[in-house]
């Protein structure tokens, strides 16, 4: 069983609307947050400041996703835009865009050099990597779909939809694998590892469920509302989940006991609306929600 401490390093304000999405940035110290404010902005852990707005967007951004090897940061909007932009040169570098409505996920798969995107239409949209040209265009369900989980060890992707229904395919060929309804509302939320992949949902609900089927193995109710996000600690065998209901939770990876809950009713100066997404950056999480807030959290982990 491992020991958890967790406290507030900082928090970060600026954004005038609510926070979507936190990726971690170019510099092990900056991370990048957007949402329903008119631009993606930067931010230094080291100083706890705003360092600057990487771009400005003409719409909301639901998706953001650093390709690290090329120093490009991808931004899905709510217009069905996707653009690149170059971290450093602070340029766009390339727009493409969905057939119809939002994009919802973005992710990389460096093996094969290709980026995965989807969102409002349930259509999966399978770019390259080098010049964001498209290669495949599959739908993956008749509704929206949110979330994305490539598990490259398992050769296998994995896409959670609004009816509760997972949806796994083979990485090579991106042909169905495997079709299950998990949860009883919207798949919010989805996190691979080599021994199984987990969910969460609108319902609540967190599933381990096994790789090859999609056969729970495990249910736990960790939130009192949506599970907005499972983010695996880069090291350790410990994962965060947040919540709509306002709470920060880490638990245990393989036996799904809680080692720490943190809240505004727990005694932390933490979030007071929805907590929307989080990041891990070394030792430290980063989250942020509706409340326009970016919390840094110091989080000690020891057996």
């Amino acid at each position: 069983m491992y020991t958890v401490d967790i406290s507030l390093h900082q928090t970060l304000k600026g954004h005038q609307n609510p926070i979507y999405i936190v990726e971690e940035g170019l510099e092990p110290h900056t991370v990048f947050t957007a949402g329903n404010d008119k631009g993606v902005v930067e931010w230094d852990l080291l100083n706890g400041q705003f360092k600057r707005i990487l771009c400005a967007v003409p719409a909301s951004v639901y998706a953001l996703h650093l390709l690290r090897e090329t120093g490009l940061l991808m931004i899905g909007m709510r217009n069905g835009e996707l653009w690149a932009v170059d971290v450093d040169k602070q340029e766009l570098v390339k727009k493409v865009k969905t057939d119809i409505g939002a994009i919802f996920a973005i992710k990389s798969v460096i093996a094969k050099n290709e980026l995965i995107t989807i969102g409002e239409e349930g259509v999966a949209y399978v770019w390259s990597l080098d010049k964001f040209e498209l290669l495949y265009r599959f739908k993956v369900s008749d509704t929206v779909v949110r979330v994305i989980e490539p598990n490259v060890k398992m050769n296998q992707v994995a896409f959670g939809d609004k009816n509760g229904y997972i949806h796994l395919y083979d990485l090579s060929d991106y042909k169905e694998i495997a079709k299950k309804k998990v949860h009883t509302l919207p798949v919010t939320a989805l996190m691979a590892t080599d021994t199984y992949l987990y969910s969460g949902g609108r319902d609540a609900k967190l599933f381990q469920l096994a790789h090859k089927d999609l056969q729970e193995l495990n249910e736990i109710t960790p939130h009192m509302f949506t599970v907005y996000g499972i983010i695996p600690h880069p090291i350790a065998p410990v994962f965060v989940t947040v919540s709509r209901d306002k709470s920060i939770k880490i638990w245990d990876r393989r036996s799904l006991s809680l080692l720490k809950n943190v809240s505004i009713e727990r005694g932390y100066d933490s979030h007071y609306l929805s907590i929307n997404s989080a990041v891990w950056v070394a030792d430290k999480l980063v989250t942020a929600g509706d409340d326009k807030l970016v919390k840094v959290w110091n989080v000690s982990i020891r057996t």
